[in-house]
């Protein structure tokens, strides 16, 4: 069968098995809606968690990322891994025992004001609209190539199908839906990993692979020619960095607090009965995470290898069919400018003829390396799976904030459970309405705009939280004032130097030398001290409220998450 042909059939299964989880599964009240009624075991939960935060970011753009930024890359590696840690141990199980549903929950309560709700609310919806764009574009990007749609329509495909399983079961059938989600994305991206390792290196283990000697009897090992196909055409080396030490520093910071400030991540803490299972549940996300993480590197040194080995200074005419098929969807683009017929791919721009997105490396890898067509469908399939389960789960958190958070807790308080949970429902729709425009105008690639949303994530709900659970003397103007400047910062930076607004800028105009991608770390110190300094002027918390902060650090005595 051709490539096509094991696409449709693979995709159509596992579409097929997420609308029959979701029909399954729907939920019946607002309990099994936002939180899937709190009774999903550890082992689910874990896998769920795993699916919701390994996005299409992670299984399309980070090797992508890698491949082309070498060193530079792995900040994407730490700061994503190392924020999981953080949030895991440091956050989710108080979070847990407070027992609310949603961040702007949270802080609303923790907050004693409506305002401190409003602004918490519109944070989540920013950040989760950033975050949700990537997933999109994510989607759009693998049906172009192997439905042979175009993107927007691709897009278009993705969102009726989110539509479908997100705004019928809610988070019970998001949950069960990413437990599927999980199974799919981690065979996908690790069955090509281990064909190549074994193909390059002789190595079934991807990660022992990378820096083993190629079995070609050469003597050399993987990342010395790497290296030197790399420097051969002009590009710097591939194992060493070029980004300043205070950038790296930043954009690793930004990524690892954003990810403990993420809300479609914390709400999974909810969904298990108790806080030790939370604590459970997160530990197996994370080795169910480092799975996919620690074969990541090796994705990328494998496609980049195969691909300059195939492409640098080749005839075009004698290019494979794969590099024809890219061709079409525009994500590769060749352009002969000296009209010699040959491909010349080189770190000089004016002289360079061949652009690469970053998106296709992890797509493409299987058919660059020639394997057998059953694996290059099932990396298409791997790929939806992992921008659905987030799109999904950010989708969650948008129609969770408007119903609960701004229509239930400060509208109309009166609203019944059932005119909530239509409230959420219409939500999402629109939700997924914004969200296919942004997949079909996205602001870059998808890990770049992923990365701007952790940044949105750091300024804004990181210091809110870490100082609502273990400061009890911080109060809601300076929980307030805080999360606008930090956010309000963000969108300024980001805009100015990511969009080119409010006069643009180049990359040496960075102030302090750091990249909108790690300026999150400065708006969320400055979060911080905007914070501590309004606090030092205004009333302290009721003492009630002082008496709730010191009774969730108390690791005994929790309860279900209830709906207050």
């Amino acid at each position: 069968m051709t490539v096509q042909t094991w696409t449709y059939l693979l995709v159509g299964i596992t579409f097929a098995l997420y609308i029959g989880i979701a029909i399954w599964s729907r939920a019946g009240s607002t309990k099994d809606f936002y939180v899937a009624g709190g009774g999903v075991s550890p082992w689910a939960n874990g896998m769920a968690t795993a699916a919701d935060w390994m996005s299409a970011a992670s299984f399309i753009s980070m090797a992508g990322i890698i491949s082309f930024a070498g060193y530079d890359g792995s900040v994407y590696l730490m700061g994503w891994t190392g924020g999981y840690v953080l949030l895991a141990l440091l956050l989710a199980p108080y979070l847990r025992k407070f027992g609310k549903f949603t961040v702007p929950d949270f802080i609303g309560d923790r907050y004693y004001s409506k305002t401190a709700r409003i602004v918490a609310v519109l944070c989540a919806l920013i950040v989760s609209f950033t975050y949700v764009a990537g997933q999109m574009r994510g989607v759009g990007v693998v049906f172009s190539r192997f439905l042979e749609v175009d993107i927007n329509t691709g897009v278009v495909i993705g969102m009726v199908i989110v539509l479908f399983y997100a705004v019928l079961g809610g988070m019970k059938g998001i949950t069960y839906t990413q437990v599927a989600q999980y199974c799919v994305l981690i065979f996908a991206f690790m069955v090509p990993a281990i064909f190549i390792s074994i193909q390059m290196t002789g190595n079934p283990v991807p990660q022992l692979g990378m820096g083993s000697m190629l079995k070609d009897g050469s003597g050399t090992y993987l990342l010395d020619k790497l290296d030197g196909l790399s420097t051969e055409l002009g590009f710097d080396a591939y194992t060493e960095g070029k980004k300043s030490t205070v950038d790296i520093f930043a954009i690793t910071l930004a990524l690892m607090v954003g990810t403990a400030g993420l809300p479609h991540v914390i709400v999974r803490f909810f969904t298990v009965k108790r806080v030790r299972d939370a604590r459970k549940s997160a530990g197996l996300a994370l080795l169910l995470i480092a799975i996919l993480y620690t074969t990541a590197p090796a994705v990328s040194v494998f496609a980049k290898t195969n691909l300059l080995s195939t492409v640098s200074n080749a005839p075009y005419d004698s290019m494979p069919v794969w590099f024809k098929n890219w061709e079409k969807t525009g994500l590769l683009t060749f352009e002969d400018k000296n009209n010699d017929g040959k491909i010349k791919y080189v770190a000089n721009r004016e002289e360079n003829e061949l652009t690469i997105d970053n998106d296709i490396m992890v797509l493409a890898n299987p058919e660059i390396a020639n394997l057998p067509p059953w694996v290059i469908a099932l990396v298409a399939a791997g790929g939806l799976a992992a921008a659905l389960s987030t799109a999904a789960g950010l989708l969650l958190v948008i129609s969770a904030s408007v119903s609960h958070d701004l229509i239930k807790k400060v509208f109309n308080p009166n609203i019944s459970e059932k005119g909530e949970l239509w409230a959420a429902r219409i939500a999402a729709t629109f939700a997924v309405v914004i969200a296919g425009y942004f997949g079909i105008n996205p602001p870059g690639f998808v890990a770049a705009v992923v990365a701007l949303a952790f940044g949105l994530a750091a300024a804004s709900f990181f210091p809110a939280i870490v100082l609502g659970i273990f400061y009890k003397k911080m109060n809601k103007e300076g929980a307030i004032a805080g999360m606008v400047v930090g956010i309000l910062s963000m969108l300024f930076y980001m805009c100015k130097f990511k969009f080119d607004m409010f006069g643009g800028g180049s990359e040496a105009d960075w102030w302090w030398g750091i990249s909108p991608e790690g300026f999150g770390s400065v708006a969320m110190v400055a979060n911080f001290v905007v914070s501590i300094a309004v606090m030092q002027f205004t009333p302290p918390p009721p003492k009630e409220v002082q008496e709730i902060v010191e009774d969730i650090r108390i690791p005994m005595g929790a309860g279900e998450a209830v709906n207050h």
